[in-house]
């Protein structure tokens, strides 16, 4: 028996604009707009200068952030419609990036995961890019049976959506994949599965 749980989640400790950056990279979605804007009075002219904006709304659609983060002029500001379309978008900036680039990351923990990925594949330093949770609490989780991932859990269990087998989240985050893992929870008594709790909005 497990005394305590598995506990790998990550530490998100906000974002906080470097002045000694050459080149600032934001990468946000839905409410994470919110960690740039509330630095207004850090973004002098000359870091929006070298400043670029990555953006998209999900989950905030119509709250205006688009527009707030549009009117700080940044060097580059850039609205994607999907989280897809913003990730290859991150691909293709990260691959351009000198050194003196910081990257910083903000939106749901799923979202932060994904881009986090792309960042370690281009050679970052994970310990070096500054993160903020903000939004929902629900969860990117991969199956361990099937290996599907399945975005916005926010029960436990929860139905895999690919596999169909009832999982239970686990506190255990993979950072190779952006994701929490789930593992079956009726494996001793197939069909005992426990009402869904609703855990992580």
């Amino acid at each position: 028996m497990l005394v305590e749980p598995i506990k790998s989640r990550p530490v998100y400790k906000g974002i906080t604009v470097d002045p000694r950056a050459r080149r600032h990279i934001f990468v946000l979605e839905g409410e994470g707009a919110n960690a740039l804007l509330e630095q207004k009075d850090k973004l002098t002219p000359a870091i929006l200068a070298e400043t670029d904006i990555l953006y998209v709304a999900r989950g905030s659609v119509g709250r205006g952030y688009e527009e707030a983060l549009a009117a700080l002029d940044a060097g580059s500001d850039w609205t994607a419609p999907t989280v897809e379309t913003l990730l290859f978008r991150l691909k293709v900036v990260l691959g351009s990036a000198d050194m003196g680039t910081r990257l910083y990351i903000a939106g749901t923990e799923g979202f932060i995961g994904q881009a986090m990925q792309i960042a370690l594949d281009a050679g970052m330093d994970y310990s070096a890019i500054p993160t903020e949770h903000r939004g929902s609490l629900a969860r990117r989780v991969q199956c361990v049976h099937c290996k599907g991932i399945t975005e916005n859990v926010t029960t436990s269990p929860f139905t895999c959506t690919h596999c169909g087998l009832s999982l239970f989240v686990r506190d255990h985050y993979s950072r190779r994949i952006g994701a929490f893992q789930g593992v079956i929870i009726d494996a001793e008594e197939p069909g005992n599965v426990p009402e869904p709790e609703e855990l992580y909005l």
